[in-house]
C-alpha cells in the first residue's frame, strides 16, 4: 500500500462535530482517556458505531483524525513513513501514524486485528508511559505530543486463532465494548441521522430486531444501525420503504435466495404490502 491510499483514508479535524447519541459513559471515558494520555481500544460489531463515536469525539477535542483502514498488507512503514523520490531528489514522507504524534491528533486504526502481526509492534511503545515512535529510517526517536491519541477497534466476531488481538497488545490498551444501541435509542438516532419521522423509525428497527434474532442461524452478519440509517436515508429521499429496505438490507445481508425471501416477508408484514 503506498502512501497515496494511505492519505485517502487519513481525515483531518472535521468542520462540526458529527451526529454521536451516546450509549452509556463512552464519551466520558474517552476524554479521561485523552486527558490522561492513555490509548483506546474499542470493540465491538460492524456498524455499531464505532467509526462515527471516534469521528465525534476528534471533533468534539477539536483535533485532528487520522483514519486507516487495516488489512492484511498494511505494513509498518505504511503507517510511519518512507523515503520518495522526486525532483531529483529523495524525501521523507511521514505516514498517518507519524503524522498524528508530531500534530498531537488523534490515529484511528480501525480493524486492527486484521493488520499483520509485525505492524501491531510498531504501536508497543506509543501505547504505554513512554508514548514514543521509533524512526528506524531516518533515526528519530519521536516524542508523541501531548494531545496525540491512539485509537484501535475491531470486531470479537470476526476472530479467530490466527487474527486475534496478542494479549501482550490489548494489556496496553483502556478498553470499551460498543452493541447496538437498544430500540428506543436506535429510534432516535435513526430519526436525528436520517430526519425520517419516529413511526418510520420505530418500524426499521422492529425489523432489525427480527434480523437479529437470525444471527448464527440463517445469516453471518446482521442488520447494523449504519444499514439503517442507509435505509432511512433512501426513504427519507422519497424511496417506496419496501425497496429501500430490500437495497440496504436484504440484499446486503444475503446472497441466497430463500433466506432473502423471508427478510423481504418481514420487511412486507411491518410496512404493509
Amino acid at each position: 500500500m503506498n502512501t497515496t491510499n494511505i492519505s485517502r483514508v487519513a481525515v483531518r479535524e472535521a468542520d462540526a462535530v458529527p451526529f454521536y447519541e451516546a450509549q452509556g459513559c463512552e464519551i466520558e471515558l474517552f476524554e479521561r482517556a485523552w486527558r490522561n494520555r492513555l490509548p483506546l481500544l474499542i470493540k465491538g460489531p460492524t456498524g455499531c458505531g464505532k467509526t462515527r463515536f471516534v469521528m465525534h469525539m476528534a471533533a468534539r477535542l477539536n483535533l485532528p483524525l487520522y483514519t486507516v483502514a487495516c488489512h492484511d498488507d498494511l505494513t509498518a512503514t505504511d503507517l510511519v513513513g518512507r523515503h520518495l523520490i522526486g525532483d531529483g531528489e529523495t524525501i521523507w514522507s511521514d505516514g498517518p501514524l507519524t503524522r498524528a504524534v508530531r500534530e498531537g491528533g488523534i490515529c484511528y486504526l480501525d480493524e486492527v486485528v486484521e493488520a499483520r502481526k509485525d505492524t501491531t509492534v510498531v504501536l508497543h511503545p506509543l501505547a504505554d508511559d513512554r508514548r514514543i515512535l521509533p524512526i528506524d529510517r531516518t533515526g528519530e526517536l519521536l516524542e508523541a505530543a501531548p494531545s496525540f491519541m491512539l485509537v484501535v477497534s475491531y470486531n470479537p466476531g470476526y476472530q479467530n486463532f490466527l487474527k486475534g488481538m496478542k494479549p501482550s497488545t490489548r494489556q496496553r490498551f483502556v478498553s470499551m465494548a460498543f452493541d447496538f444501541p437498544p430500540a428506543e435509542q436506535e429510534e432516535r438516532i435513526l430519526v436525528g441521522e436520517a430526519g425520517i419521522d419516529a413511526m418510520t423509525a420505530k418500524r426499521l428497527v422492529s425489523i432489525a430486531g427480527a434480523f437479529r434474532a437470525l444471527r448464527d442461524h440463517d445469516l453471518e452478519e446482521v442488520a447494523s444501525t449504519r444499514l439503517l440509517v442507509y435505509a432511512a436515508k433512501l426513504i427519507k429521499d422519497g424511496c417506496e420503504p419496501l425497496l429501500a429496505c430490500r437495497a440496504a438490507l436484504v440484499e446486503t445481508l444475503t446472497d441466497d435466495p430463500d433466506t432473502a425471501i423471508a427478510l423481504s416477508e418481514v420487511i412486507d408484514a411491518t410496512f404493509g404490502r
